[in-house]
């Protein structure tokens, strides 16, 4: 995947996601849990593009 494409997929994440918090009213409490539950699977979607995710899942305690 380039990067011009990774860049595009989280510019079109963070409109959406400023256009659902601006315009569309619901509580403060769950806007925070969508802002979190969205960077979150945003950023497993990093490492898993660039390939730390499963680095990461091999690690042992």
């Amino acid at each position: 995947m380039s990067l011009l494409t990774v860049l595009l997929v989280l510019i079109v994440v963070g409109v959406l996601l400023w256009l659902v918090n601006t315009y569309i009213p619901m509580d403060g409490t769950i806007k925070k849990i969508l802002n979190i539950v969205v960077i979150i699977v945003v950023i497993i979607w990093l490492l898993k593009v660039f390939g730390l995710f499963n680095s990461l899942m091999d690690v042992q305690v």
